[in-house]
């Protein structure tokens, strides 16, 4: 099963993601690990405005609109790593700064039912593509794709034509 986002942390974050909070929000953190250095390896060059952020600012997201849930709901939801506190992107950020952990292969695995080839946002949004004709349908839906590095385009929309015989 590959991995292939299609942007990197660096670009999710300069197009316009998580309402420019994604490390501004307070989690429960394990230790003490050092989230400066990483931010001045793997960040150089972002506006922190675009990460720490202490308040969401939908404004910021490229599809101006909220596509979040709570910290809490993530927890709920088994989707956080003691060792990545903030959750899927903080583990993309290290991961795609080469780091390799135990909990690579979960997280490959949700990134492809989420935005996969055959992910279920995937598809979701071409069908929606397909039923309006419209390239700006489910706003939400978009900003919630680039938030794990997939932006829509017309080379998968054909294939996901292709594919269901449309």
């Amino acid at each position: 099963m590959g991995f292939n986002p299609m942007l990197s942390p660096k670009q999710i974050l300069i197009s316009g993601a998580f309402g420019g909070c994604y490390f501004g929000v307070e989690v429960e953190k394990k230790g003490d690990y050092n989230y400066q250095k990483l931010f001045d390896e793997a960040l150089d060059g972002v506006d922190p405005t675009l990460y720490l952020s202490t308040t969401y600012k939908t404004k910021v997201n490229k599809f101006k609109t909220s596509a979040r849930l709570s910290y809490q709901e993530w927890k709920q939801k088994g989707w956080i790593h003691e060792d990545d506190p903030y959750g899927w992107f903080e583990w993309y950020l290290k991961y795609h700064s080469g780091r390799r952990h135990p909990d690579d292969a979960r997280q490959i695995k949700r990134w492809h039912n989420f935005c996969g080839p055959d992910g279920r946002w995937r598809r979701t949004i071409y069908k929606k593509i397909h039923a309006t004709s419209n390239w700006d349908v489910s706003p939400r839906i978009q900003q919630s794709l680039l938030h794990w590095g997939y932006q829509v385009n017309q080379r998968d929309y054909e294939e996901f034509l292709d594919k269901n015989d449309l």
